[in-house]
């Protein structure tokens, strides 16, 4: 690993192929800096980032390419959705999406390692990709940025440059969840039992959900994506099975959260493959996946990608998590949703989707009407439960109509 300046960095960049294919971390991990000066020399590229925030360049000449789409992407004209589970993405560094570069932000070496700090998820694979092509591997070191164990650790000879920076790990702003989440997470947290495993997406109900928990269950596993302070919390409060270490592929909360993981080693990270491995969360005990939801219809589908046909999100973990739970023993997928969108004011209980859908055959389906229980049943008795149980008051006869016509009741 050779430092260079960010001057120096610039004429890295110059050099690069035309239109090159840039990987770089995601989340609240990108080393903007360092893009920054990539992005003033490189006048066409590809920058594949996943849940990008805000801050990344959006200009004529960059294409913006995910498999999941984050604020800071969403409305650009320059987005480009690739649909891929979250588990087989890496795979696609191997081939049709071989990075050109990858530009990662890391913690200053410890013992000789490197670390990838609060963002692993893919970027092992991008690495190992780029190595064997002959690519570049360049690390904004930071020493701002927390230094993780397990997958995270990165050998020096796998950097080819290195510019130093210092500047603030960006937090992640998460609003209290209102009374609707905490409702929807008091019916989930009721149906987790002491010494499940836990994975929790992005949100106010997932927050809620280990809020209702924490204190109150005990001997709790973790594996997972992503870790909030609702995981700190739950250490904090002695829910957590000490004996275990906490398994997560990348952090996304306040700089509480990031001064906890700084050298922690009862935190393992895990690279996607191994944290979305299906068949490696159908081994963890009671795996226990909450996961949220734009709309659900009454065949227990769910769409939370799209809205008004327009790319949303993308499959994330979702679809992974919730398989891997469904195989476990003991183990529970359960979707989870507002009965009724406020701003457009219409039922997220719809009768039949008109999105791509996302992930189905959940255990159950949760809103502040109630829980629908989904696996084991009829789709006639789905249909049913789903307008009893979890359906608005407002929308349940025009569900019931729609019932008929599609043959369900």
């Amino acid at each position: 690993m050779k430092t260079i300046s960010l001057e120096q960095a610039a004429h890295v960049f110059a050099g690069l192929p035309d239109n090159p294919r840039v990987v770089t971390s995601g989340n609240f991990a990108t080393p903007l800096q360092t893009l920054s000066v990539l992005d003033a020399n490189v006048a066409h590229y590809r920058l594949n980032v996943l849940n990008g925030q805000a801050g990344l360049p959006d200009r004529e000449g960059v294409v913006l390419e995910t498999a999941f789409v984050g604020p800071g992407m969403r409305k650009s004209p320059c987005l480009r959705y690739v649909p891929c589970r979250l588990s087989l993405l890496p795979t696609l560094f191997e081939n049709s999406f071989r990075p050109d570069v990858v530009l990662v932000h890391v913690a200053p070496p410890r013992n000789g390692m490197l670390s990838l700090g609060i963002e692993v998820n893919v970027l092992p694979a991008a690495i190992e990709a780029a190595r064997a092509a002959g690519a570049l591997v360049i690390a904004q070191v930071n020493p701002s940025m927390p230094y993780t164990y397990g997958d995270a650790q990165l050998d020096l000879e796998d950097v080819d440059l290195a510019v130093e920076v210092s500047e603030p790990i960006a937090n992640a702003q998460l609003p209290e969840p209102d009374d609707i989440s905490r409702s929807i997470g008091a019916r989930i947290a009721a149906r987790i039992s002491d010494g499940a495993t836990l994975q929790l997406g992005i949100g106010g109900i997932p927050d809620a959900v280990l809020g209702e928990i924490a204190g109150r269950r005990h001997g709790l596993r973790v594996w997972t994506e992503m870790i909030s302070d609702g995981v700190l919390r739950l250490e904090q409060e002695g829910s957590l099975d000490p004996h275990v270490v906490i398994r997560p592929s990348f952090l996304f909360g306040s700089q509480e959260l990031y001064d906890w993981v700084d050298g922690n080693e009862r935190v393992r990270m895990l690279r996607t493959e191994k944290a979305n491995d299906p068949g490696l969360i159908a081994r963890q005990p009671l795996m226990t996946s909450v996961n949220a939801a734009l709309q659900v219809d009454l065949f227990d589908q769910a769409n939370a990608s799209r809205i008004n046909g327009r790319i949303y999100s993308g499959f994330g973990g979702s679809t992974d998590f919730i398989v891997g739970a469904m195989h476990a023993r003991g183990g529970q997928a359960f979707v989870a949703l507002a009965s009724w969108h406020p701003k457009a004011n219409v039922s997220t209980i719809v009768p039949l989707l008109d999105e791509r859908v996302t992930h189905l055959q959940h255990t159950a389906v949760v809103t502040e009407q109630g829980v629908a229980e989904m696996f084991g049943f009829s789709q006639n008795e789905q249909a049913r439960t789903l307008i009893d149980q979890c359906a608005h008051p407002d929308a349940r006869a025009e569900l019931e109509e729609e019932a008929v016509a599609l043959g369900l009741l």
